[in-house]
């Protein structure tokens, strides 16, 4: 999901489930092959694509991971994805967001260092998320957001705060904006996401939890 907000000095741009909820096929960690056909082809696509730097400028390579995304969301498209199994700390592995790459890409005098991992931190029984971007060892950038379930792969989101934090400071920043994503396909390893503003994620399971 986009995350709106403004840098100083710089200038960028409970759930309502069907009344026969056996419809929905709760997600299952064991793959089928032709699932983890058309995973291993997506993580192929964007594995050279510096988490979606370099596809900003190749409309091509773009059209083709876009194509394996909705080969993954038609597979897992009768899945649930909003339960507990969404509650995670995800590590950012490609997107379209134009206002994630260009922190990635710009935000670096900040902190004096290369962006580190880029995360989303989502609880779903406390209703939180927050989008998180690192700038090693002492540097952050988050924003902080409530979530509400909308269906069985929507969910609701609201910014209600960011903070860009150094060793020994920290200043504060207005973030505004409300909007959905749609869990398209999640799994033991990794979730993709589409969003309000036709953005896409794919993310995996960072082998820590963020906090704060």
């Amino acid at each position: 999901m986009a995350t709106c907000f403004s840098l100083p000095a710089t200038r960028t741009s409970f759930m309502h489930f069907p009344s026969n909820p056996k419809s929905y096929k709760i997600h299952c960690s064991s793959l089928t092959s032709q699932s983890l056909s058309a995973k291993d082809n997506l993580l192929r696509l964007i594995s050279d694509q510096e988490r979606g730097l370099k596809t900003q400028s190749d409309p091509q390579k773009l059209s083709e991971i876009i194509k394996a995304i909705d080969d993954l969301a038609a597979i897992g498209r009768d899945t649930v994805t909003t339960d507990a199994s969404l509650s995670a700390t995800w590590r950012l592995l490609w997107t379209t967001e134009k206002e994630q790459l260009y922190i990635i890409k710009t935000a670096a005098p900040f902190f004096g260092t290369k962006a580190g991992d880029v995360l989303q931190v989502i609880d779903v029984e406390k209703g939180t998320l927050n989008n998180v971007i690192t700038f090693p060892p002492d540097g952050v950038f988050f924003v902080r957001s409530t979530i509400d379930v909308a269906s069985s792969q929507r969910v609701n989101f609201r910014f209600t705060s960011a903070v860009l934090r150094g060793k020994k400071w920290e200043f504060p920043l207005p973030p505004f904006g409300q909007g959905w994503f749609e869990t398209v396909y999640l799994d033991d390893e990794i979730r993709v996401v589409k969003d309000i503003r036709q953005d896409y994620l794919v993310v995996e399971r960072a082998p820590y939890t963020w906090k704060e």
